[in-house]
């Protein structure tokens, strides 16, 4: 980040001083990438720093194959699930109540929990273990994944959207595809 506002300051003080237009936007041609360089956050990093893998990830591809056999939850608010959810997924609220995923669970069918980028599925994951018998995975990147992976997602009335609900703008950086929303 250092490098990128370092650099960003005498890109901003030379171009300024340049006097052919030509020559400043050849010149930002140029050093765009290199300003853009770092600026794409990683959703692996941050599954590194803030998770501890006590629910074992499953990628969107091993779902996207055989998404018939899991039970797919979504573990996100509410306002979030209805700009867009996994197709087929469950919205269960933030907190696993007993009584609602009862009759879930009784499918004997592994279960699948995710979030927006996997952080908040693992702690539900994690609370599910305690509760339930059974094996539960953790959609690795969350939703972020999935829509960077090119599958559809569906909106509150089941119709194809590429409208992903990111948290909040902090967030945004993380999705890759798609349009945000916050």
């Amino acid at each position: 980040m250092f490098f990128y506002v370092s650099f960003k300051k005498i890109v901003s003080y030379t171009l300024p001083k340049l006097r052919m237009p030509q020559l400043k936007i050849s010149l930002f041609l140029l050093l765009f990438p290199i300003l853009s360089f770092g600026q794409n956050k990683s959703i692996d990093k941050l599954l590194q720093t803030y998770n501890s893998r006590s629910v074992p990830y499953i990628s969107v591809q091993e779902l996207k194959m055989k998404s018939d056999t899991y039970i797919i939850i979504d573990t996100r608010k509410k306002e979030e699930f209805e700009v867009s959810h996994i197709p087929n997924s469950i919205w269960v609220g933030e907190k696993p109540e007993r009584n609602l995923l009862k009759s879930y669970l009784n499918l004997k069918k592994t279960i699948v929990v995710y979030c927006t980028v996997g952080i908040r599925s693992e702690d539900y994951g994690e609370k599910l273990n305690k509760e339930f018998q059974g094996q539960i995975y953790n959609l690795y990147g969350g939703i972020f994944a999935w829509k960077d992976a090119g599958y559809a997602l569906r909106d509150s009335k089941n119709k194809s959207t590429i409208r992903v609900h990111t948290f909040s703008k902090n967030w945004e950086d993380y999705l890759k595809t798609g349009i945000a929303v916050h």
